[in-house]
């Protein structure tokens, strides 16, 4: 049975000091694997293009199975809120990636590295980042008080974004010294030492949904319809799905418009990325200022609308290479500096107006259509890039990506200052 509101809050009061210790192992574990993932990014869709000599569709098609997982979210979730140990789903999901990738250059060294296997570790580690992504939200709220939210979430930002200054630098050199099937070793380390920082935590855990007992169906329905009908989350997640599914058609092809049509090497992509991917650290450290002096909600819309346009940019490029890379990490710049903001604000607001016992399944049916829309969108990508070009495609990800921020517009997100004291559905 779910614990009194009152009783709770005293828990939660006598947990405070030693859940920010744990928070900072988790962090610990977090900012390891987020440098791993960097490599992963830059070295999959490379493995593809020059491996395996893969095309747009191709590419695509491996971003859509990497992303198509999260469809089944709202199943995943209902399943983990009525779960005891979620600390354990989270280890078991980093375990599972590692494993996925470690595959690839087992294969490659024997000559057996297909198309076919890429994308079965792409759906894989897919799989894995769901559960994850899922179960995250119900574990986070338990090693930090709420009143910390936005600085714990600015700080699991700071180092995210610092992995995409470094990590595809490194991640570019890593895979030109020893190929890119190799280079995925990293991430696959990266994975188990998460495993074993979350192994290592032992917060108190949020118990099981008091209607842990209903039909599987009965509880993913409850979680969708919240969000339906609460404001917030129903703007905050048109919002994030109109955003995704723009920035996905062109993430599709990113790298293949990068190497082919820009003709810039690995290692040039990875500088180029990672000098811009500063515009996220950026975000990342200044987004608790800008919600102190705007507000939470226009910092989540600023955000929205300066994410998807600097695909503009990149859709612009040509010409000397040294223009091609300098526009390739302006547009990363701007876009890091976009994401941060929003991605700190929202995940804090959704993370406040969030009850307990439906956190996991909230997520899973957010999740569902927030990343079950990317590979819909990394599929149209590429449909359209073979079919009219790529700059015209990344022309128009850019031009109707930020046309996301007017869901806030109808929402009451403007006016929110500062993160809510409490669960409302308003």
């Amino acid at each position: 049975m779910e614990q009194p509101q009152g009783v709770r809050d005293v828990a939660a009061a006598e947990q405070a000091p030693r859940a920010g210790g744990w928070f900072r192992v988790f962090w610990l574990g977090q900012s390891v694997s987020e440098f791993g993932d960097r490599i992963s990014e830059l070295a999959l869709p490379l493995i593809a293009v020059t491996v395996l000599h893969a095309g747009a569709r191709q590419t695509a098609l491996l971003t859509a199975l990497i992303w198509l997982p999260n469809t089944i979210a709202p199943v995943v979730g209902a399943w983990v809120d009525s779960r005891v140990h979620k600390r354990l789903l989270l280890v078991g999901a980093d375990v599972l990636r590692a494993a996925a990738l470690l595959s690839l250059p087992v294969a490659y060294g024997v000559d057996g590295l297909g198309l076919t296997q890429l994308y079965v570790v792409g759906a894989v580690t897919g799989v894995g980042q769901t559960v994850f992504d899922v179960t995250y939200p119900t574990f986070f709220v338990t090693l930090i008080p709420r009143s910390g939210y936005v600085a714990a979430n600015s700080k699991l930002n700071t180092t995210r974004s610092a992995s995409f200054v470094v990590g595809p630098a490194v991640g570019g050199a890593l895979i030109q010294a020893v190929t890119a099937p190799v280079a995925v070793v990293a991430d696959a380390v990266s994975f188990l030492f998460s495993a074993g920082m979350i192994g290592r935590i032992r917060a108190t855990e949020i118990p099981p949904a008091s209607d842990a007992h209903l039909p599987l169906r009965t509880r993913m329905a409850t979680g969708a319809r919240y969000i339906f009908r609460h404001a917030i989350l129903r703007a905050s997640l048109a919002c994030s799905t109109t955003m995704n599914f723009f920035m996905y058609a062109a993430q599709a092809i990113i790298i293949l418009f990068a190497s082919r049509t820009l003709g810039l090497s690995a290692g040039t992509i990875g500088l180029s990325l990672g000098a811009g991917a500063v515009g996220g650290l950026v975000g990342a450290v200044v987004a608790r200022r800008a919600v102190a002096v705007i507000g939470l909600g226009r910092t989540i819309m600023l955000g929205a609308a300066l994410y998807p346009s600097p695909l503009i940019l990149l859709a612009a490029a040509g010409g000397a290479r040294w223009r091609s890379a300098l526009l390739l990490g302006a547009m990363e710049f701007l876009s890091g500096l976009g994401v941060m903001f929003f991605d700190i604000g929202n995940n804090s607001l959704r993370a406040a107006v969030t009850p307990d016992s439906l956190r996991s399944r909230i997520s899973g049916a957010y999740s569902a259509i927030n990343y079950g829309c990317r590979p819909i969108g990394a599929l149209v990508g590429g449909w359209l890039a073979a079919g009219v070009g790529m700059r015209p495609t990344l022309l128009t990800a850019g031009i109707c990506g930020p046309l996301g921020s007017l869901w806030l517009l109808l929402s009451p997100v403007p006016g929110i200052k500062v993160v809510p004291e409490s669960v409302n559905k308003d």
